[in-house]
C-alpha cells in the first residue's frame, strides 16, 4: 500500500510501516488543496489535526483503503462519508488514554491543594500557610461524563483514593467495577467533582452551559481534558463567579483553532478568557493531557497494530 503521512509522529510508525512492505510519503507542510491534487495516487493516509477531511477531500482520494488518526477522536473527519466509499477509518483513543487518565488526576489534586497558586506566592517570598490549606480527596464523590477509554482511565487512577466514582454516558451497561453508571439526576444530585471525557459531537457541543450546570445540587469542581467546545466558558465564568463551580482544571478551551495547534484565530482575547488566566482557582494547560513522550510512541504503535490487523 501506498500511504501518505500529513503530520509528524513517532519513527516507529514509518519504519513498521515500511516493515511491511507500504510505501510512505511524507507531506508536513503543503496546504490541503495541494495534498487534494495527489490524494489519489494514495491507499491510505496518516493524519492528527492538521487540517479537516470533508466530503470533498475524501471524493479526491479515489483508491482510499483507509484514514489513520493519530489521536483519539475522528471528529476532523467527515466519517459518515467516509464509511459510505468503505475507507476504514482509524484512531488511537487506546494510545494516550493513560496520560490522560494520570493528566486529570493531577489537575484535580493541584487544586485541591492550591499547588500553583502557593507556588506563585513562594517565589514572590510570600508564605501564606492558612490561605493554602487544602482540602482531600478521600470521601468526595468523582464523577465522569463519558466512560470510554479516557473515563475508564481516570476512574482507574482514582482506584487508590476513599472516594465514590460515578459515570454518566449515553450507552447503557458501561459502568464497570470501577465507576458505577447512573441517570444523569443522581449524577447531577451526589457529585463533589465533574470530569468530562466525551467526544466532539453534535450532542456535546456546548453541553456545559448555564442550564446544566445550575442543575447540580451543590457546588462542585470541574475538569476538562476532553473538548474545549463541549464547554460554554462565559457560562463556566458565570458558575464560578457565584461559587456553583468551586475551580477548574482546563486542559482544553473553547477558542481552540480545529488543528488545536494554536489558540486564537486572532489577537482578541475574549472577557471570559480574560477572567480565566487572572482566577486563582484555575488550573490551565494547552491541551497536552494525552501529549507524553509514552502517549507518542503509543499512538503511533496503535495505529500501526490497527493497519496490520485490518489490511496484513
Amino acid at each position: 500500500m501506498k500511504i501518505l503521512h500529513l503530520d509528524t509522529n513517532h519513527p516507529l510508525l514509518i519504519d513498521q510501516l515500511n516493515a511491511l512492505g507500504c510505501s510512505n510519503d511524507e507531506n508536513y507542510t503543503a496546504s490541503k488543496e495541494d495534498i487534494e491534487k495527489i490524494i489519489h495516487n494514495y491507499d491510505g493516509f496518516i493524519i492528527r489535526s492538521r487540517f479537516s477531511i470533508d466530503a470533498s477531500f475524501i471524493d479526491k482520494a479515489t483508491r482510499l483503503k483507509f484514514i489513520g488518526r493519530v489521536g483519539a477522536g475522528l471528529e476532523n473527519i467527515d466519517c459518515e462519508h467516509a464509511e459510505k466509499k468503505g475507507i476504514t477509518l482509524i484512531a488511537a483513543p487506546e494510545g494516550n488514554r493513560n496520560a490522560v487518565g494520570e493528566h486529570s488526576l493531577a489537575m484535580l489534586l493541584s487544586l485541591f491543594n492550591k499547588l500553583n497558586k502557593s507556588d506563585k506566592e513562594v517565589r514572590q517570598g510570600r508564605w501564606l500557610r492558612e490561605d493554602n490549606r487544602g482540602i482531600e480527596l478521600d470521601g468526595k464523590t468523582v464523577g465522569l461524563i463519558g466512560y470510554g477509554n479516557m473515563g475508564k482511565a481516570f476512574a482507574k487512577k482514582l482506584r487508590g483514593f476513599d472516594v465514590r466514582v460515578l459515570c454518566y454516558d449515553i450507552k447503557p451497561d458501561v459502568g464497570d467495577q470501577n465507576a458505577e453508571q447512573v441517570t444523569l439526576e443522581d449524577f447531577q444530585r451526589h457529585v463533589d467533582v465533574v470530569s468530562l471525557h466525551t467526544p466532539e459531537t453534535p450532542l456535546t457541543t456546548g453541553m456545559i452551559n448555564n442550564a446544566f450546570i445550575n442543575a447540580f445540587h451543590r457546588p462542585f469542581w470541574f475538569i476538562n481534558t476532553a473538548r474545549g467546545k463541549s464547554t460554554i466558558t462565559a457560562d463556566l465564568v458565570n458558575a464560578l463567579k457565584s461559587g456553583k463551580i468551586l475551580g477548574a482544571g482546563l486542559d482544553v478551551l473553547e477558542y481552540e483553532k480545529s488543528s488545536f495547534e494554536n489558540l486564537f484565530t486572532n489577537n482578541e482575547i475574549p472577557e471570559a478568557f480574560q477572567y480565566l488566566i487572572q482566577a486563582e482557582n484555575i488550573i490551565l494547560s494547552p491541551h497536552v493531557a494525552g501529549w507524553t513522550v509514552e502517549s507518542k510512541e503509543k499512538l503511533a504503535q496503535t495505529i500501526v497494530d490497527k493497519i496490520k490487523a485490518k489490511f496484513y
